[in-house]
């Protein structure tokens, strides 16, 4: 699986151990990541051929994306809740 159609799938995404719950994508499908660290806000953009370029990581749902010969850990994550679990159960009975 490539990062791009992982991405359009998760909720939330680990960047080099950070949680991002907030990443975005433009128009030209740049990848936008914004995530505090301690009282530090970061961010990164990764654009379209840079997301085709990322490669499979270690960890299941993780690449290694590189930017300006600087590489980053992305891990795609997906969140659930309750009511996730309550549909579940309705089904299930």
């Amino acid at each position: 699986m490539s990062l791009p159609i992982a991405l359009q799938t998760c909720d939330m995404l680990l960047i080099d151990t950070l949680h991002a719950f907030d990443f975005s994508f433009d128009e030209e499908h740049t990848l936008h990541i914004q995530c505090m660290d301690g009282r530090e806000l970061k961010r990164w953009q990764f654009t379209l051929q840079e997301q085709q370029a990322a490669q499979p990581g270690a960890e299941p749902n993780s690449f290694v994306i590189s930017q300006a010969g600087v590489s980053h850990q992305l891990t795609c994550l997906s969140a659930f809740s309750a009511r996730d679990d309550e549909d579940e159960d309705e089904t299930q009975a």
